[in-house]
């Protein structure tokens, strides 16, 4: 899916210039990369919010239209208000379609409920990461990444190494750690209760042998007062 949006050269810069241009509807930004020199743009507010709650939005090549000229881009950094719902800056890099890009693109996981850890163990599946960084070219950039979730069994987890990543695209991992990116998870109410169901036959046995061994012990000691007894009267 192609995502299109205008942004304006923004003249004024400064702390001061920023707060009036969001005061009038505008958010601030910047585009760098390739060989032209970084240039400050300003872009509607309202149109730039709701394009950032789309996903895809965050991992797609991006066509910009600038000063009557479209560029292909990537969003790189968004700014937000601690508490308000307000952009107060936003970076986007430009595109070289020879040049690999290192991203982070979403992943979706699919297919839990079919897992034999759900279906038979009533597990829950943890996805550990949301997110993969991956290397690629422009053309090959994904949206998401899909992980199959179907063969996962208890006690199990799914790595980066498992995953089936599209052509050109390769996971980009630090040092030589295979990361988890899903793992099924008992819930430890359920263990505890089927940990505790089993032994409750086997301990029958023995509270009844215990109560026996009472029995007998109870017969010793009325013996013993009986024969005490006895020997005052003689």
């Amino acid at each position: 899916m192609q995502y299109e949006f205008t942004a304006f050269p923004r003249v004024t810069e400064g702390r001061g210039a920023s707060r009036r241009l969001r005061r009038s509807g505008r958010a601030p930004g910047i585009v760098y990369g390739g060989t032209a020199a970084p240039e400050p743009v300003e872009i509607d507010h309202n149109a730039l919010f709701h394009a950032l709650r789309n996903e895809a939005f965050h991992a797609s090549i991006l066509n910009m239209n600038l000063s009557g000229n479209a560029t292909k881009v990537l969003l790189r950094d968004v700014q937000m208000h601690p508490f308000r719902n307000e952009i107060l800056h936003v970076d986007f890099q430009r595109v070289d379609e020879n040049r690999r890009l290192h991203m982070k693109v979403p992943l979706h996981f699919v297919k839990g409920e079919e897992s034999p850890a759900v279906k038979e163990s009533g597990a829950i599946v943890s996805h550990v990461t949301t997110h993969l960084d991956i290397a690629c070219l422009p053309k090959d950039l994904p949206e998401f990444i899909e992980v199959d979730l179907s063969g996962l069994t208890t006690g199990h987890a799914i790595h980066v190494s498992a995953l089936k990543l599209p052509e050109g695209v390769k996971a980009f991992v630090r040092g030589k750690t295979d990361p988890v990116v899903a793992a099924a998870v008992v819930p430890r109410a359920l263990a505890e209760t089927e940990e505790e169901a089993a032994p409750v036959a086997e301990a029958a046995p023995p509270v009844a042998e215990a109560a026996a061994g009472e029995k007998k012990e109870a017969g010793k000691d009325d013996k013993k007062k009986a024969a005490g007894k006895d020997d005052k009267k003689k």
